[in-house]
């Protein structure tokens, strides 16, 4: 029986369905998060290279992933989403190896910064195919009536890990040396790869499989939305530490904690108002509190204040990717339930690599604050394509009842 017609169960018995898929997800990210603090120090300070070359080996992972997408969505499609994890993992672990040789092939900077590029790359690869297989294989383990939840529960891992790992990577290569980091990367992929193992897979769906360029088209107003209200994670991400730096308030940090803590918490509370209320109210409800959130921090005459607008924008962005991620993946079939899900989510990928710099540009021409009232517009625009989005399906659902 499949998951989609088995009888309900308890919400508890559907969380206990999904945390163990999703925990590759945290695995995965954790790979990730452990040398994020460290890489950029290492290539500039130990390899010589620029701060400019040092922020490139790290961003190019982010490419790998955005031009993989394609593939981890088909590879769940036929595959099926464990063996679409499985290669992730395996892709996390030749990444691992590569960044421990990076890293004892220190004495040749360009080699070391070679290998370090192409384990970034591979890593790109991993996280791509781990992220999209993890939800893939929640959904065919809980079914489908529960997409949002397990979208919720995923990306709980995904920050989750990237909050542990990053200091975690930092106190490694303090007493071990970075050689560490590599070999814990390996280690976090064998473990995953051996967990794994006795999981049960999910079946693969058959039917009608849309062709990629269709299956993107379709979900691209969701994916313009999930851009939108990305710009806001990016801009505190990038600029929140150096606009308490040009105000000269203390805690810069303190304000990441307390996004991540609303982010982590607002998922785990109130995941199930998108299966109750609909994907585009919520995401209105949502983009509409980030945007406050961006405002308060915009106009925040003392720290308290900004910290209010963190948590706010936290709370406002933790719903955003599932509410129309639900809406996204509905508009297509079963079959092809995994390009769905890889195409909206390249737009997160392309959203936060171009807030970046682009919040850079506004930042050099009316200060740092100004970056978060241009995260704010564009969660505003979010909140208009949301209200147009519902409109739509409200029209399309009578015209159906109608027929």
């Amino acid at each position: 029986m499949s998951a989609d017609l088995a009888p309900p169960r308890s919400e508890f018995a559907t969380t206990l369905q999904i945390i163990p898929v999703v925990f590759f997800t945290f695995l995965c990210y954790l790979a990730i998060g452990i040398p994020l603090a460290v890489l950029p120090g290492y290539v500039h300070g130990d390899l010589g290279f620029s701060t400019v070359v040092a922020g490139a080996a790290i961003s190019v992972q982010y490419l790998a992933t955005l031009a993989s997408r394609a593939l981890a969505g088909r590879s769940a499609d036929t595959l099926g989403p464990k063996k679409t994890v499985t290669i992730g993992l395996i892709g996390c672990g030749v990444s691992g190896t590569l960044l421990l040789l990076a890293t004892l092939a220190g004495h040749w900077p360009s080699l070391s910064l070679g290998l370090l590029v192409v384990s970034r790359l591979v890593l790109g690869f991993g996280e791509s195919l781990c992220g999209t297989g993890a939800i893939l294989w929640g959904i065919g383990r809980v079914g489908t009536a529960n997409n949002a939840r397990v979208i919720s529960w995923n990306g709980i891992a995904t920050y989750g890990a990237l909050a542990i790992g990053a200091p975690l990577g930092v106190e490694l290569a303090r007493f071990c040396g970075f050689w560490i980091l590599g070999v814990t990367v390996i280690a976090l992929a064998a473990l995953g790869y051996w967990l794994a193992r006795p999981i049960a897979a999910v079946p693969v769906v058959h039917g009608e499989r849309m062709s990629y360029r269709s299956v993107f088209t379709r979900v691209l107003p969701h994916g313009i939305g999930l851009a939108l209200g990305s710009a806001g994670f990016g801009s505190i991400a990038t600029f929140i530490t150096l606009f308490y730096a040009a105000k000269h308030w203390p805690n810069a940090a303190l304000s990441l904690t307390v996004f991540g803590t609303m982010f982590i918490g607002a998922r785990l509370l109130f995941a199930n108002t998108i299966r109750k209320y609909g994907g585009f109210r919520v995401a209105i409800a949502s983009f509409s509190c980030e945007c406050a959130g961006l405002l308060l921090l915009w106009l925040a005459p003392a720290p308290q204040v900004a910290l209010a607008g963190a948590a706010l924008t936290g709370f406002g962005f933790a719903l955003v990717f599932p509410a129309l991620g639900v809406e996204a993946v509905g508009l297509v079939p079963p079959a092809s339930r995994g390009a769905a899900l890889s195409a909206y989510s390249v737009f997160l990928d392309l959203s936060l690599g171009i807030t970046g710099p682009l919040a850079g540009f506004v930042a050099n021409l009316f200060g740092y604050g100004s970056v978060f009232l241009f995260a704010a517009l564009a969660a505003a625009a979010a909140v208009a394509l949301s209200v147009a989005l519902y409109r739509r399906s409200v029209r399309t659902g009578g015209a159906r009842t109608a027929g």
